[in-house]
C-alpha cells in the first residue's frame, strides 16, 4: 500500500464530511437527538456523516472492512480496516460548542498506518502516515518540548459509563491539578490527541474510550514525536479503553500518578 497516496486521497473525503457537519450546526432540534447511554448522544448528523465516509473510503480500498461508532455498515476486522468516528464531540456539537471533529484511521492487523482528524470549526486538518511525519494543513507539526511536569498543561475526559472508576479518576484529577499548570476537558478525544501532537497541550489521558476515539489521533501524535501507551505503559491503547499520550518528556510522571491513584501500583 502506498500510504502517502492513500493519505492524500482521504483528505477531500474527510473535509467534505466536515463541511456537511458544519452546515448542520445549530439545526438539530431536541426531537432529533437520541441518547445511546449516559452522556452519549447521537443524531442524524453523526449517521449521515458516517455514511458519506463509508462510501468514499470504500472506493479507495474496496477490500477493507469497517469499524465505526454508529454502525451504519457491517462491523468487521480484516487485514485492512477503516476505524471511523464521524463526529467526535457530539455533545459539544449539539450544544453549539465549537470543538468537535471527524476522526478516521486506517489499520492493518491492529497496527495503525494512517490517521486523519479534522477540527471542523477551526478548519484544521491533521493527518499522518507511518514513517511520514505529522501535518496540520500541509505543514509539519511537532509535540512540545516541555520537560518540567510542574509546567505541563494536560487534557482529559471523564469515564461517565464507568461510575465505579469515577472517584479514583477524580483523585487523579486532583493530584494533577495541584502538581501541573492545569487540566482541561475539551470534549473530543481526537482533538485532545492532535492538540498534544501540535504542541498546544503537553499530555492527555483518559479511560473508557473506544478504538474510533483514539486511532486517528494516536498515529498523528506518534508521527509528531510523541509517545502513546496504555495505563500500564504497554501498547494496548487502541482496543484497551485506556490511553496516556504525551510529548514523551512527561510520560513517566503522568503514568506514575495514574498507576498510583487508579491502579494502586
Amino acid at each position: 500500500m502506498d500510504l502517502k497516496n492513500i493519505t492524500k486521497q482521504v483528505i477531500p473525503i474527510v473535509k467534505e464530511v466536515g463541511e456537511f457537519i458544519r452546515g448542520e450546526s445549530g439545526k438539530v432540534g431536541l426531537e432529533k437527538i437520541e441518547q445511546k447511554s449516559l452522556n452519549n448522544l447521537v443524531s442524524y448528523v453523526d449517521k449521515n456523516a458516517e455514511k458519506i465516509l463509508v462510501e468514499g473510503l470504500g472506493e479507495i480500498i474496496p477490500s477493507a472492512t469497517f469499524l465505526t461508532e454508529e454502525k451504519t455498515v457491517q462491523q468487521q476486522k480484516g487485514e485492512w480496516t477503516w476505524v471511523i468516528d464521524p463526529l467526535d464531540g457530539t455533545t459539544n456539537f449539539l450544544h453549539g460548542i465549537p470543538l468537535f471533529s471527524v476522526s478516521v484511521a486506517l489499520v492493518q492487523n491492529d497496527e495503525i498506518k494512517c490517521g486523519w482528524v479534522y477540527d471542523i470549526m477551526h478548519d484544521d486538518l491533521f493527518y499522518a502516515w507511518q514513517n511520514g511525519g505529522a501535518y496540520k494543513n500541509g505543514k509539519k507539526i511537532k509535540v512540545s518540548q516541555q520537560k518540567d511536569f510542574g509546567q505541563a498543561l494536560l487534557v482529559t475526559g471523564f469515564p461517565y459509563e464507568h461510575p465505579d472508576m469515577m472517584r479514583k479518576y477524580v483523585d487523579v484529577f486532583y493530584e494533577l491539578m495541584v502538581n501541573t499548570r492545569g487540566v482541561r476537558r475539551l470534549g473530543s478525544a481526537a482533538i485532545d490527541l492532535v492538540y498534544v501532537a501540535c504542541g498546544r497541550i503537553d499530555g492527555f489521558y483518559e479511560f473508557g474510550l473506544n478504538a474510533w476515539d483514539v486511532a486517528g489521533g494516536a498515529i498523528i501524535l506518534k508521527e509528531a514525536g510523541g509517545f502513546v501507551s496504555d495505563f500500564n505503559d504497554g501498547e494496548n491503547y487502541i482496543f484497551g479503553k485506556e490511553i496516556v499520550a504525551t510529548n514523551g518528556n512527561i510520560q513517566e510522571p503522568l503514568l506514575g500518578i495514574i498507576k498510583n491513584k487508579l491502579l494502586n501500583k
